[in-house]
């Protein structure tokens, strides 16, 4: 997420009542996640243990809740409860700002623009020209819809990313989710999908994409350019699907992973760690289809080489 104004890092300071070590004269010009963030941007951590990787990053404004060696060209902001401060950044430059009607008058719709009844469009919306929102759809604040995207009715474009903050105790605390979602053009999204938008980032669809219904895409999700995904696909934050993936009914992934262009997964495999592309995919945890054929076929032969171990047992 991007400020509209670059802040000082001493008004920061100021405001949360941080020591800054490391250079004092730096600007903030957004604020994002730390598998996302850019130079100028500020991250946090408020573990130890994951300092020197956020230390490492790309961010030039670091909120830690005890010090730390800074590295050159960067600032640390040394805060009681780093969480608190980086969440009440998002909330001032992405405050909750509830429908009201149907269509806000704060968001852009192209007049080639098609929206059948029951849509809702939140405030800071764009849809562009000649897209088509059937019935019953929800689109929600700052998501921005590219040219001729069709999306299918009773889908859910936008919503909160599920994204909490664990506590000592077990509780969960809710972040404001201040990402957005972007869809690019020609892509057509199904009856019945959800997407959630970035966390402090976007979860993005790209151009020419096409998504079955009942879907779900996780937050910070990167979808490449003519992807494929048919129906009940689940795909968790932070997933990164490169261009040309085709994913079969009801495959699963999980968070944080990367698949290569051009792989295929087979229906209902379950992703669990990185595929390389170029490549198609079966099983849970998915592998190689070659290999778990291989497996399978091992499997089905194992009953007939077990009654061969008795019979040559009971001979001898």
């Amino acid at each position: 997420m991007k400020f509209p104004q670059p802040i000082p890092v001493r008004q920061l300071a100021e405001r949360f009542g941080a020591q800054i070590i490391g250079d004092d004269r730096l600007y903030a010009h957004g604020i994002n996640e730390i598998h996302r963030v850019e130079p100028g941007d500020i991250a946090f951590s408020d573990a130890p243990k994951y300092f020197q990787k956020t230390l490492d990053s790309a961010a030039s404004i670091l909120l830690l809740n005890a010090p730390a060696p800074c590295p050159p060209g960067k600032a640390i902001l040394v805060v009681e409860n780093p969480f608190e401060a980086y969440d009440a950044l998002i909330r001032e430059y992405r405050p909750f700002d509830p429908c009201t009607t149907p269509i806000s008058h704060r968001a852009q719709i192209h007049p080639t623009a098609i929206l059948e009844p029951g849509v809702v469009v939140a405030a800071n919306v764009v849809i562009g020209a000649h897209s088509y929102i059937q019935a019953n759809t929800y689109i929600g604040e700052y998501t921005l819809i590219g040219e001729h995207v069709c999306i299918g009715p009773n889908c859910i474009i936008g919503s909160d990313a599920f994204y909490f903050k664990k506590h000592p105790d077990g509780s969960f605390q809710k972040w404001r989710s201040g990402g957005r979602v972007v869809i690019e053009d020609h892509v057509d999204i199904g009856a019945g999908c959800t997407i959630n938008k970035g966390v402090s980032s976007d979860t993005l669809i790209g151009a020419g994409s096409k998504l079955d219904c009942q879907i779900h895409i996780g937050h910070d999700t990167i979808v490449g350019k003519n992807c494929l995904f048919a129906a009940q696909v689940g795909i968790g934050g932070e997933a990164i699907i490169e261009d040309n993936v085709v994913l079969y009914g009801q495959v699963g992934v999980i968070q944080a992973v990367r698949i290569g262009k051009g792989a295929i997964v087979l229906a209902g495999s379950g992703v669990s760690k990185s595929l390389e592309g170029g490549k198609t995919y079966f099983g849970s945890p998915a592998e190689e289809v070659r290999v778990r054929y291989r497996e399978l076929a091992a499997l089905r032969s194992l009953p007939n080489w077990m009654r061969g171990q008795r019979t040559a047992t009971a001979e001898d």
